[in-house]
């Protein structure tokens, strides 16, 4: 089974074929010289061309251009490789079942090898196979493709024994391409000489009709883009095409699954934060979205994921079974020592989700009989014993299978019940008749202002718009297969939490529970509900923050600008309360039907029995609290003013250590509270100054509504925007994040900045790269040019390792024998800092880089800013108690006047600076000293530590006869036993 990157190789290979093959007939076509009668009269005006003129027109240019360039026979004869493996495929299909759609399949496939075969030895390939041996690209592969179809123009021509164009690399310019085709017209004139006038007449006016369909046909192609090059081919040619595309995404959807089935195995035994995971699992699934959009765009109308399974299984799978022999190998991360663990017959229906997809029919089949909420009879007797406690070691395969779907049927009764219960209340209780099959269910329909579930709007969406369909309603047709991606990964992470995974290329692995694990733990830790943990939760920071506010605007005259922001986090924390973790107000709702997971309306039986759902509902929920944090940061003027106060104390020796909260607090910000980024140690007052003017923090603007905040975060000091936040502004695709937003250092800058081409410096010979502002960012942070640089040649050495490794224990790595296999990596070199094409390994560094903004350098999303703010405003609150007290004159001018308390605070503090009044600095500096202050007391996740051990790594042989080929799956069409 082929990668989806090497059928997108596979596919950008064709296509940049038949780019050169229609370039270069068409300057055959429409040169200035007289060409044989059987040459075409019109040129190509779409870049599509038949199998049959694929041959002709190669003979064609293998007739009239001098030498073809050794890039394009390479790129010929890795297409006829591509193909040739998957006809081998076929062939052993039709070995054991003759069926009549494979032979015609297996017949259009062959035909289209030896149309390929023959074109290639046409222009020549069987004498450059023979010396050019080895199976890989050429030297300078790349590089010499990318000059012979966009820079090297057909300079000479070939007529009667005379050159007329060539594609070879030519280093002629302009003046001697004129003189070639100047040279070989003269000859012309001198061959028809003796013809008559009235000929003569003709050519010219044939000449002139030339120049014409040149012009035309450069217009005609303009609007082609080269991946829009292709061949024509009959049904079962797509069909062959269409097989390939959907066994390459199913093998690497298969890998994306397998990882992410390692890391909800960390959130249960390992205590991995269960938002990193959820973040992690929704770019999983988005990779699953643009990999199908990428393939599927030629084959519109067959994008569903019925489609997909019917064709890879030549049917469906109750038509064929296809069983698939692996053997597990064990391998060190040096690649030097490895050993076969075991060998097993993989089920084709787990491995292609076909369970998890007949579930999901199978409930909305069920659903929509009644739209009632309630499971008809006949299922309610298949779903009602289901026990979340069920010993899954001692239980059969079979009695894992039933437990598991009866599982899943009752997840997906809750789901649609929560998220479909504002408006089925509308309907009976206010008599409402809102039409349950026309309800805009999505995230950008009217009722998502409404919604009670977090992290899984859109899917809920998607789901309830199916099951609230009229019955009988085509529903396979509108199944997407990142949706069945998507709620595989939610059906795994509850099965790993019990202790039973299901790795792609083995059997079932199954263990003890663990024995403390809650998939609500992180939620509690984050909200602290009980209040168990001081100073920690945001339940609490939110009431602190409301009770402080409150009392200082009860004396100290003016605070609505604080309770606007107040106001607004108040929305919030009740959202979270009662929708976080619980379904709150679900017990409240009139006939709301039970809940599947208990004999009441209780609901949260749905966040209990799911690590997905916690997972990524508190990935949004933490999300929401850092955008708010911030805006209330950024509005208020205590952050800025107290940490440049703190500055100034320590600076001047009344405090003498930093303060451990305001030291880390400022270490996070440092570039946005001080100008430049740049700590004064003098001068206090003017650094204040230059800020505040330039952030008009005196004269603010009005604040910001929500919908601004989420959409632009258009902050003037707190604008350092988390990865969780990032990656939803950029539809949780990586790529899309622009290049001066991406965290500093972080994993996934530093591989885009490697991407770049280094640059050898004529001197010294030493390289290095380009100075782009991602290069520049990285080196601000320590990073070298000759860490970016290795960290570009890292994934080449460790694949050689691999293979080195693989070959001297008598194996083949898929990397070395995969026939789609040409040139440079896909996606990593086609365009600068892509980010595409890395599977699994870009989710591995997303996990790295999303866990530094939790435990690392940056813990920017463990940090409780309320809590942070709270302190700031209580600490203002004392300095202004104990000033009043002693009647400081600095403080009673300030104070004494009507403006608003944050612009009270805000002149104040500049004048403090400015004037240095001995009494309030020394009462300011005890203030700041008192316990408490420190940055560990507000974390949210203290206890949890990221545990994720990878001593060695697992690869995958599968037995195909003659010993075993890494990484490659091979299918065998047999009945299942």
């Amino acid at each position: 089974m082929a990668s989806l990157d090497l059928y997108l190789a596979y596919k950008r290979d064709t296509s940049r074929l038949i780019y050169w093959i229609v370039q270069a007939s068409n300057a055959i076509v429409t040169s200035p010289v007289t060409l044989p009668d059987d040459v075409p009269r019109n040129p190509n005006t779409d870049g599509q061309i038949t199998v049959s003129s694929l041959v002709s027109l190669s003979k064609l240019i293998a007739k009239h251009i001098d030498s073809i360039p050794e890039a394009i026979l390479a790129l010929f004869r890795s297409v006829i490789q591509a193909r040739k493996a998957v006809y081998e495929k076929f062939q052993q299909l039709v070995a054991h079942d003759s069926d009549s759609e494979i032979e015609r399949s297996n017949a259009s496939h062959k035909y289209f090898i030896d149309a390929l075969v023959e074109a290639f030895e046409a222009l020549g390939g069987v004498a450059w196979a023979e010396k050019f041996k080895s199976d890989g690209p050429p030297p300078n592969y790349q590089a010499d493709l990318d000059q012979t179809l966009f820079a090297n123009k057909f300079s000479v021509l070939r007529n009667e024994g005379d050159t007329v164009l060539g594609g070879n690399d030519s280093s002629e310019d302009k003046s001697d391409l004129e003189s070639h085709q100047y040279q070989a017209s003269q000859r012309q004139k001198q061959r028809s000489s003796c013809k008559e006038k009235k000929t003569k007449h003709v050519k010219k006016t044939k000449k002139k009709k030339m120049g014409h369909l040149r012009a035309s046909t450069t217009q005609g192609l303009d609007d082609v883009s080269v991946e829009n090059y292709r061949i024509i081919q009959d049904e079962q040619g797509i069909m062959i095409d269409y097989w390939m595309a959907a066994e390459a995404l199913l093998y690497e959807w298969a890998r994306l699954r397998d990882h992410l089935q390692g890391l909800w195995h960390d959130v249960a035994y390992s205590s991995l934060n269960s938002a990193i995971a959820g973040a992690v699992s929704k770019t999983a699934i988005k990779m699953v979205e643009c990999s199908a959009n990428a393939v599927f765009v030629d084959f519109p109308g067959r994008d569903s994921y019925e489609t997909v399974m019917n064709t890879i299984t030549f049917g469906g799978p109750d038509k064929i079974q296809v069983n698939i022999r692996v053997a597990v190998h064990h391998m060190s991360l040096d690649y030097i020592h490895s050993g076969k663990v075991q060998e097993t017959v993989l089920d084709v229906k787990e491995l292609f989700l076909i369970y998890v997809y007949q579930d999901l029919i199978d409930f909305v089949t069920d659903f929509q009989k009644t739209r009632s909420g309630k499971p008809t009879k006949r299922m309610q007797s298949q779903i009602r014993n289901w026990d979340p406690n069920l010993d899954l070691q001692r239980a059969t395969k079979t009695e894992r299978l039933v437990w598991r779907r009866s599982y899943t049927i009752n997840w997906l009764y809750d789901l649609v019940n929560i998220f479909s219960s504002i408006v089925v209340q509308r309907n009976n209780l206010r008599g409402e008749n809102h039409m349950l099959e026309s309800v805009d269910w999505s995230t950008a329909g009217p009722w998502d202002k409404c919604r009670e579930l977090f992290g899984l709007s859109e899917f809920a969406g998607m789901i309830t718009h199916l099951a609230m369909q009229k019955p009988g309603s085509d529903i396979r047709s509108k199944i997407m297969p990142h949706r069945v991606f998507h709620l595989q990964y939610i059906v795994d992470s509850f099965t790993i939490s019990r202790g039973w995974s299901l790795p792609q290329f083995r059997d079932h692995i199954l263990e003890a529970p663990p024995h403390d694990f809650r998939p609500q733990r992180d939620i509690d830790l984050f909200l602290d509900r009980d209040q168990k943990r001081p100073g920690s939760g945001f339940y609490e920071a939110v009431g602190l923050l409301e009770y402080t506010v409150s009392k200082r605007g009860s004396t100290h005259g003016d605070s609505d600008w604080y309770r606007a922001s107040c106001k607004r986090l108040q929305a919030l924390e009740f959202n979270l309360i009662d929708w976080l973790g619980e379904s709150g107000h679900m017990p409240v709702l009139t006939n709301a039907p039970p809940s599947r997971f208990s004999s009441s309306t209780n609901y949260d039986g749905i966040w209990k029995h799911s690590p997905f759902l916690c997972g990524v509902g508190l990935e949004e929920g933490l999300r929401e609290a850092c955008w708010h944090s911030f805006m209330l940061l950024d509005e208020l003027p205590e952050p800025l003013l107290l940490v440049h106060l703190h500055n100034m104390l320590v600076q001047k020796g009344y405090i003498a250590e930093p303060i451990h909260l305001y030291a880390k607090f400022q270490a996070l910000f440092e570039t946005s509270l001080f100008v430049d980024g740049k700590v004064p140690t003098s001068h206090f007052y003017k650094a204040l100054r230059t800020r505040a003017i330039k952030l008009y923090l005196l004269h603010p603007s009005a604040q910001q509504t929500v919908k601004d905040m989420k959409k632009h975060m258009n902050n003037y000091i707190f604008n350092t925007k988390p990865l969780l936040i990032l990656c939803n502004e950029a539809g949780w695709d990586p790529d899309r994040i622009p290049d001066n937003a991406l965290p500093m250092p972080s994993r996934l800058a530093a591989h885009r900045a490697a991407q770049a081409k280094p640059i050898t410096d004529p001197i010294t010979g030493q390289k290095r790269l380009d100075e782009t502002d991602l290069v520049k960012g990285l080196k601000a942070c320590g990073i070298s040019d000759e860490v970016l640089i290795r960290h570009q040649t890292a994934s080449s050495l460790h694949s050689n390792n691999l293979q080195n490794a693989i070959e001297s224990k008598g194996h083949s790595s898929g990397e070395v024998c995969d026939p789609y296999s040409v040139g440079a990596h896909p996606g990593m070199g086609d365009g600068q800092g892509t980010l595409k094409g890395l599977g699994a390994h870009l989710l591995r560094m997303l996990e790295e880089d999303i866990t530094a903004d939790f435990h690392g350098h940056r813990p920017i999303c463990s940090l409780n800013f309320i809590w942070v703010m709270a302190h700031f405003l209580v600490l203002f609150g004392q300095f202004e108690d104990e000033l009043e007290k002693l009647r400081n004159p600095v403080y009673e001018q300030v104070y004494g006047s009507d403006l608003p308390l944050n612009q009270k605070r805000a002149i104040f503090v500049f004048h403090v600076l400015q004037l240095q009044d001995e009494e309030c600095l020394r009462v300011m500096a005890r203030k700041f000293q008192n316990p408490g202050a420190d940055f560990r007391y507000h974390v949210y996740w203290e206890d949890l530590k990221p545990k994720r051990p990878r001593e060695e790594e697992t690869l995958i042989a599968i037995d195909d006869g003659e010993g075993y080929n890494t990484v490659i799956l091979t299918m065998d069409k047999n009945v299942a036993s």
